[in-house]
Parts: structure tokens; C-alpha cells; sequence
């Protein structure tokens, strides 16, 4: 049965989602600063591009709001703080936050949306919870890298791409320097991970 928008759990779960978007697209943007300063600049590139699918899937969700413009939804909710030396500590703490936005937190939500008669609503948090999904997936194959040490280097010749320039050299690591720009090896990506678009971190 349809229930009125403004009486709705509905509106309550999207503050609650814009504003968890808004707070992890912040969190992977200190993770980016973090990432480079460690010099891991293609961990720092993941961190970024995650962050710009947070700052959408929070527009997102706050569009759906549209109807309310000019009042004031409170809400209760509870956000981590994910703040560690080891950028691989950092990319775990994602990768677990991203995981419970996907099940049980956006699931829950587009359950209760679709019973409250708000389809639209509820088919933005099914689709985004699978991308969280994805966003877990991403952020821990990078944490498995770097804690195995495979993040510049493979068991196999593998094909390795600057993401600063886009050269691409083949061998079993990544050059401690681009021969072609310079730029260090902390910018080298393998191309055979799958889990990003090269040309869009760049």
C-alpha cells in the first residue's frame, strides 16, 4: 500500500544514504591524499575514481528528495571513522563499508521502499548496492596486492601501463621509473587486474 512520502521511512533511508555517500566519497578522497603521499599513485587513482561513483550515487538518492526542497529531514545513523597509517588498513576499511551498503543496508532500503509503494526509489538502491558490491571487490583486490606484494610485480609477464602517460611495457614488474615521462613506479597499473578503466584514473 502507497504510503505518503512525507510520513515515509523511505525519505529517512535516502538522507540516510546521502549522507553516507557524501561521507565515503570525503573518506576515499583523504585516501587518495594518503595513497600518494605514500606513493602509491595508481591506489591513489582507485581512491579517486571510487569517490567520484560515491559523490553520483549521492546525487543520486538525493534527487529522489526532490519533493521535500526547502524542508529539513533528521535522522539518526551511525558512519565510521576509517582513519589508518597503512594505506592497505584503509582500503580493507572501505572495502568492509562498502560490503554492508550492499547487504544488508541499500537491500534493506529498497525492501522497504518497494513496500512503501516507491519503485523508483527502491530500483536506485537495488542498483547501487550492487555497485557497492563492485566498489568492495575493487578496493580489496588492491589491498590482497599490496599485502602480497604483487601490487608492481607478477608471477607471470604481464603487461604494465604508466598511468600518467599511457606507456605500456611488459615484464614480470612494473619499471621503477616510466621511461618515457618518469614518473616513478608507484603510477604503474597492471592492465590485466580488470578491476579499474586505465583512461578514466588518468
Amino acid at each position: 500500500m502507497a504510503v505518503d512520502f512525507k510520513e515515509s521511512r523511505t525519505k529517512e533511508n535516502l538522507m540516510r544514504a546521502f549522507a553516507g555517500e557524501s561521507q565515503a566519497r570525503n573518506r576515499y578522497t583523504f585516501g587518495a591524499q594518503q595513497a600518494k603521499k605514500a606513493g602509491l599513485y595508481v591506489v591513489s587513482a582507485v581512491f579517486q575514481f571510487t569517490a567520484n561513483q560515491e559523490k553520483e550515487h549521492g546525487e543520486i538518492f538525493y534527487n529522489h528528495l526532490k519533493k521535500l526542497a526547502g524542508e529539513t529531514i533528521t535522522v539518526n545513523g551511525g558512519y565510521p571513522v576509517d582513519i589508518h597509517d597503512n594505506v592497505a588498513e584503509l582500503l580493507r576499511a572501505a572495502q568492509h563499508n562498502e560490503y554492508e551498503e550492499y547487504e544488508p543496508v541499500y537491500k534493506t532500503f529498497g525492501d522497504i521502499a518497494r513496500q512503501e509503494g516507491f519503485t523508483a526509489v527502491s530500483h536506485s538502491f537495488y542498483q547501487i548496492a550492487d555497485i557497492e558490491k563492485t566498489h568492495g571487490d575493487r578496493f580489496g583486490r588492491f589491498a590482497d596486492l599490496i599485502e602480497q606484494g604483487f601490487l608492481f610485480t607478477s608471477a607471470n609477464e604481464t603487461s604494465w601501463i604508466c598511468l600518467n602517460c599511457g606507456h605500456i611495457v611488459n615484464g614480470l614488474e612494473a619499471p621503477k621509473r616510466c621511461p618515457v615521462c618518469r614518473h616513478d613506479q608507484g603510477y604503474f597499473y597492471n592492465l590485466k587486474l580488470n578491476t579499474i578503466e586505465p583512461s578514466v584514473m588518468c
